[in-house]
């Protein structure tokens, strides 16, 4: 099995509950929210994450957020909003059963 292959069946090996996604966490920001891995009910607008993670664990958005990735079904996404319009730039919905991952830089040495 490729490598890819392997990363997304260890990826999409759990499925959330009914009516929910699962939201994984990476590195820093499990170390942060002290989880791998929550669901959150679904539809979601993907330019509301970052405000219900703030509001869930107070500081992320500054000392995580700020530098991740996020990715929704293994595809790289950005939700920040722009802060001279409050636009999102995107307006994709994240939909029950989807995967979102919330990835922190990777430093090699």
């Amino acid at each position: 099995m490729p490598p890819e292959d392997s990363a997304k069946s260890l990826m999409m090996s759990s499925k959330p509950p009914a009516g929910s996604f699962a939201l994984l966490y990476f590195a820093s920001a499990s170390t942060f929210t002290k989880k791998t891995s929550e669901h959150i009910p679904a539809p979601l607008e993907a330019s509301k994450l970052f405000e219900i993670l703030e509001e869930r664990y107070p500081g992320f958005r500054k000392k995580v957020l700020s530098s991740c990735a996020v990715t929704i079904n293994l595809e790289y996404v950005d939700i920040e909003k722009e802060p001279e319009d409050d636009t999102s730039k995107v307006d994709q919905v994240i939909q029950e059963g989807d995967e979102v991952a919330i990835i922190p830089p990777v430093s090699s040495g």
